[in-house]
């Protein structure tokens, strides 16, 4: 897959709409990430390579399946998580509290303004968000990713990405018939975003489970720049 082929589809869901619609799916979205999701999320944590001792983000920890992962990987270090949606946030927490580890913070938050300072954390993660954004607010959100990580850190993503093969084709159909049953998500590809947000070292992987296409990327912030 080239840049010059790749055309993503329009995001359906306002801004302002992302809480509503995934205050709808929250009780039944570990069901979804069960059979779609899961073998992403954890070639993320192993691209995170997090180590005990460093300060963590993930942005969009929806119900916390991959935040109890950071958790249990750095029980010494700090772990922030945060969402747009109160009502994934709540259960991402009862989930987090079941470890009893107190290393931790879950807020609601943007996005589009992180709450941090520069050079903050080792690591951010990011889990199916980017393809339910705009393709124009990539570069502002990357852009925010590259401030808060240290020199040296690592950002890693999963996204709904766009099919390889004719039976990963189904999400993409489905979009565009109906959007709302995927949550408004369609198939990106993230790779030379990520490079010109001047992320370095960048790799992609392409991820398929139960025919649902997903992109696993790493880039690391230059250690000096």
């Amino acid at each position: 897959m080239t840049v010059e082929n790749v055309k993503i589809l329009k995001a359906c869901v306002k801004k302002a709409d992302i809480p509503k619609v995934y205050r709808s799916i929250a009780p039944i979205y570990d069901i979804w990430g069960m059979l779609t999701e899961t073998k992403a999320r954890k070639r993320c944590l192993e691209l995170a390579k997090i180590q005990d001792g460093e300060k963590v983000l993930e942005v969009a920890v929806g119900t916390g399946s991959a935040f109890v992962e950071i958790l249990k990987k750095n029980p010494h270090g700090w772990n922030a998580g945060m969402d747009l949606t109160v009502e994934m946030l709540n259960r991402a927490r009862k989930k987090a509290e079941k470890l009893g580890i107190g290393n931790y913070s879950l807020e609601p938050g943007d996005a589009y303004d992180l709450p941090y300072p520069a050079e903050e954390f080792d690591v951010v993660l990011n889990n199916y968000m980017f393809d339910l954004l705009p393709e124009q607010d990539f570069p502002m959100i990357l852009g925010g990713f590259f401030r808060v990580l240290r020199p040296g850190g690592r950002l890693v993503m999963a996204n709904m990405t766009k099919p390889l093969h004719w039976y990963n084709a189904l999400s993409e159909l489905v979009y565009r018939i109906r959007p709302s049953l995927l949550g408004g998500c369609r198939g990106v590809y993230l790779l030379p975003y990520l490079e010109s947000a001047g992320f370095i070292d960048t790799q992609r992987e392409y991820v398929s489970q139960m025919t649902f296409p997903t992109e696993v990327i790493r880039g690391l912030k230059p250690k000096a720049v």
